[in-house]
């Protein structure tokens, strides 16, 4: 049975010296390292324009859920805030101190956090609850709005579409309509990952070659699962195709956002503000 910690425990243990970035362990663990730094960078950016959109106060406190390998976390210290990070996983928090990670960061489930009630400015969410199963996503949510101060912001960074054994995406108005539930105001949303060229040549591959294309590692777009790491053929010709597919993708990223619904991206990132007490 999937269980989030043991999934992520074990990415820590198998790619946790995979590369100085740290990656692969909560990126995509087996696709060349070009392209997780590509994922990074539009992620990154991604990110960037949510904090514009939180309008955060300098030297905000805010709390990095799933906070990984520490990557957010840096960056968030690096714009002037305070921030936490915590995660269930003590591999992820080494590799994060291996990383020179300076922030506090504490060892937590995403639906049991350690934390009181009413502490963060602003709560960061990239990609964690998209790996959490449904019936324990709304507990999660609840938790995060929960330690988070009547009008502070909560920056959510989901997967709105994708299959795979560990990732369990909502539609975008879903998302919307989960948080809402646990008192908050949706301020802001965009897409996120549109992809297109990347996107269809992915399909192609799979539709193409089926199961072998799986096997040899031709990860879909939009999930974690390219584990294999043989050395095929197929596997070759695959990843220098998108070695040319993801480039495009990326700089070509920001008129598709223009004229393409966000709810055709592969994720979608929120800002959202807590409701204050009656």
């Amino acid at each position: 049975m999937y269980s989030p910690k043991d999934y992520w425990a074990e990415l820590a243990e198998q790619y946790g010296t995979v590369d100085s970035s740290g990656f692969a362990p909560i990126l995509h663990p087996g696709a060349p390292a070009w392209f997780n730094q590509a994922i990074d960078t539009i992620q990154h950016r991604a990110v960037q324009r949510a904090v514009a959109l939180a309008k955060l106060s300098p030297a905000a406190r805010l709390l990095d859920v799933g906070c990984g390998t520490g990557r957010w976390v840096r960056r968030y210290r690096e714009l002037g805030f305070s921030p936490v990070g915590v995660d269930a996983t003590t591999g992820m928090l080494r590799i994060a101190r291996s990383h020179r990670t300076t922030c506090p960061l504490a060892a937590g489930l995403a639906n049991h956090l350690p934390f009181s009630n009413d502490v963060f400015d602003c709560i960061s969410d990239i990609t964690v609850v998209q790996h959490i199963p449904y019936r324990l996503q709304p507990q999660a949510l609840r938790e995060m709005i929960r330690v988070l101060k009547p009008g502070g912001r909560m920056i959510l960074f989901e997967l709105i579409r994708g299959t795979g054994l560990h990732i369990f995406p909502r539609q975008l108005q879903d998302w919307i309509r989960e948080v809402e539930s646990c008192g908050a105001t949706l301020i802001g949303r965009f897409g996120q990952e549109y992809f297109f060229p990347d996107r269809f040549f992915v399909l192609f591959a799979q539709t193409l070659f089926g199961r072998k294309a799986k096997q040899a590692g031709c990860a879909p777009a939009v999930s974690n699962d390219s584990s294999a790491t043989g050395n095929s053929l197929t596997r070759r010709l695959y990843w220098r195709v998108r070695r040319i597919l993801v480039p495009l993708s990326v700089w070509i990223e920001p008129v598709f956002a223009t004229i393409f619904p966000a709810s055709t991206a592969t994720h979608a990132v929120f800002v959202f503000q807590k409701n204050s007490y009656e």
